[in-house]
């Protein structure tokens, strides 16, 4: 690929430019995904920024986004594309109007172009605007396991399959990224189509500087003393560990509340931005806060 992501490092670069910390290995899968074309496989836990690489990779780009969300029941007209059958319903009776004889000629005028409706993974494929575009198939292990089938053809040639109509391939193939958070297992035809990378938490330093990243305004001490508190957490026993989303949005919580520094009282207040489950919290809040906040720096 020529241009501003020509190397590996240029892609650390420019995602760190918007707002992105990528580490080596990282920069390096979406270098490869963007030279070989391939679609890039992220699965990791929730809240590690598999999706914010997505939006990343849209404004470096200058690429427009489009976001598929996966879950279960997803299906072909939520997905793919859709009839406008109001419209059509409305044709078929000028038609019957007109008294046309010719059946084929009227299914032709029934089918038209004008009447498909895209959904986001036809749009990729055939951009209403016509600029290529970044496609986030997001948390793809939500969704059923037909829906996963159905994307074999669509990732493998870029096009798309309409049986009154044909076959629409894309004319500059978009950018894919697909997210999961492994609450399943994805198909192995699903995955050799695609370059892989696992993104797990990241370490105390790199931790540090995506919180810098998106919160410049906060202190070098209370941003340590965050990301301390939070790695300390994800080694508690708790159901749902607080990702790096987590992470930010307790930064901006304690922002709001003016604080430079944790105490126990602030944490217990605010558990609920880091903890989403109640047993979690009534398992941390209290005794478990005061140990974690002591526990020596290392």
């Amino acid at each position: 690929m020529t241009g501003p992501l020509s190397s590996i490092a240029a892609v650390e670069a420019g995602l760190a430019a918007h707002g992105y910390v990528a580490d080596r290995r990282l920069a390096t899968a979406v270098f490869l995904a963007l030279e070989i074309g391939k679609p890039l496989f992220l699965e990791g836990e929730p809240g590690v920024g598999k999706t914010e690489i997505a939006k990343a990779l849209s404004a470096l780009l200058k690429r427009p986004l489009i976001r598929l969300q996966c879950y279960e029941g997803l299906d072909v007209s939520t997905a793919v594309y859709e009839w406008d059958y109001a419209r059509q319903m409305l044709a078929i009776r000028l038609i019957e109007a007109m008294g046309e004889a010719d059946e084929a000629r009227a299914e032709e005028r029934i089918f038209a172009r004008k009447y498909l409706l895209k959904r986001p993974l036809l749009e990729a494929v055939e951009p209403s605007g016509g600029q290529p575009v970044v496609l986030l198939i997001d948390e793809l292990d939500r969704a059923d396991e037909e829906f996963e089938a159905f994307l074999l053809e669509f990732l493998s040639e870029y096009q798309i399959s309409v049986p009154e109509i044909g076959t629409i391939k894309a004319a500059r193939p978009p950018v894919v990224i697909i997210t999961s958070n492994r609450t399943r297992e994805i198909h192995d035809a699903l995955k050799r189509r695609c370059y892989y990378q696992w993104i797990d938490y990241p370490s105390f330093e790199k931790e540090c500087a995506i919180v810098k990243a998106r919160a410049p305004k906060a202190s070098a001490a209370l941003t340590a003393e965050v990301v301390r508190f939070v790695q300390a957490l994800r080694a508690e026993d708790v159901y749902k560990r607080p990702g790096v989303a987590e992470t930010l949005d307790w930064m901006a919580a304690l922002g709001a509340l003016d604080r430079e520094t944790l105490s126990e009282s602030v944490v217990d207040d605010t558990l609920g931005v880091l903890l989403k489950y109640r047993d979690d919290v009534a398992q941390i809040e209290g005794a478990a806060v005061k140990r974690l906040l002591r526990r020596p720096h290392g």
